[in-house]
């Protein structure tokens, strides 16, 4: 009887934590797609800048990767990814950069995250 509840727990608790990961996804999805970010990038395919799970595993597990990706998106960069320089995205608020940036960093492959030692 005791084993019964501490597996329920256990798969409610994954399954809990499960449907707050999809839901990230989706918001993540959602917002990149209402700043117009999938007019130049996707998510798994380079557009006219890089996809988006590359840019997360050259990132992965660097420290201050979320802050400098926030602000790559606000203020834009050049040279990091090739000819194409990322213009500048001011109209995203700082808030939505720091969500992007963090929802970006959320799609490196475990196996990029385990090199990195995460």
């Amino acid at each position: 009887m005791m084993y019964t509840r501490i597996f329920s727990a256990a798969v409610c608790t994954a399954a809990a934590l499960y449907v707050a990961s999809a839901q990230a996804q989706t918001a993540g999805v959602d917002l990149a797609r209402s700043n117009n970010c999938l007019s130049c990038h996707q998510i798994d395919k380079k557009r006219v800048g890089p996809a988006f799970t590359v840019v997360a595993e050259r990132f992965a597990g660097n420290e201050g990767a979320a802050a400098y990706l926030a602000n790559a998106i606000r203020r834009g960069g050049r040279g990091q990814w090739g000819a194409v320089p990322m213009p500048a995205q001011p109209q995203v608020s700082p808030g939505d950069a720091q969500l992007l940036a963090a929802w970006i960093l959320s799609l490196a492959q475990p196996q990029a995250k385990l090199e990195s030692g995460k």
